[in-house]
């Protein structure tokens, strides 16, 4: 199935987002934001799908970043209309999202498309692939959240190394630092990446919406409040008397 910039493939209960700009890159747009939205939101309420898959078309680019040449005369109040909006409609979509979004990195990562995968829970990526925010080339900074998300994975004086040098980083320097949690050969990628999908898709749905939820709020205040509220409620869910009588009667669960 295509929407527009997007194409959209089912494979039982995982779901695989591939973004189809290759003369592009794959970059981002506006309509490219609003059809991730479409697809994202459409899987969010197909009970059938458990885990999602992001990725880009073509061996070249995951997402080369942010179209430039959509936003170049943009002045303060359509940047800030930009940016709220594609916080909106992706970025802290995914993030907050109950279902698990795996992103397959299979080549450069730039900007925009960096930022994607940073909204993601999981990220897998090709050796060959290149990340970094390179913004302030463009005398602009990293719009859709790199500034927030990265330092939580890398660390602050990481994040500013990346940030305010604009270098591409190797696959391999990204799963050094954390940024990436492995690495494959290009031709394994999305295997490896299905394979992941998979195993977490046989697991609770109910316990991996809880899961993320307290994850994402481990760096508030809130953060273990939010985990014992999370582990008390999941006590009174199907999942978890099911997921004990299948441990104590030594078989695999049977999760709603």
């Amino acid at each position: 199935m295509i929407d527009s910039n997007v194409k959209i493939n089912r494979e039982s209960e995982i779901l695989i987002i591939e973004i189809n700009r290759p003369k592009s890159l794959n970059a981002l747009n506006s309509q490219t934001l609003l059809d991730i939205n479409k697809a994202i939101s459409e899987a969010e309420e197909n009970a059938d799908v458990k885990v999602i898959i992001i990725t880009g078309s073509g061996d070249k680019a995951f997402v080369a970043g942010a179209d430039i040449k959509e936003f170049a005369d943009y002045k303060a109040p359509q940047g800030e209309e930009m940016a709220k909006r594609g916080h909106t409609l992706v970025f802290d979509k995914i993030e907050n999202l109950k279902k698990p979004v795996i992103a397959a990195i299979n080549g450069f990562a730039l900007g925009g498309g960096l930022e994607l995968a940073l909204a993601c829970h999981i990220r897998y990526a090709s050796e060959t692939s290149k990340l970094g925010l390179p913004e302030v080339t463009l005398g602009l900074i990293p719009g859709y959240g790199g500034t927030q998300r990265l330092p939580k994975l890398v660390g602050k004086g990481l994040a500013n190394e990346i940030i305010l040098s604009a270098k591409m980083i190797s696959a391999q320097k990204a799963k050094e630092i954390g940024l990436v949690n492995e690495i494959f050969p290009l031709s394994e990628l999305m295997n490896k990446t299905k394979e992941l999908a998979s195993i977490i898709a046989k697991n609770s749905p109910l316990a991996i919406s809880k899961a993320i939820q307290s994850v994402n709020a481990s760096d508030t205040k809130n953060g273990f409040e939010t985990e014992i509220k999370s582990f008390a409620q999941l006590f009174e869910l199907e999942d978890k008397k099911e997921g004990v009588a299948a441990f104590l009667e030594k078989r695999k669960p049977n999760f709603s």
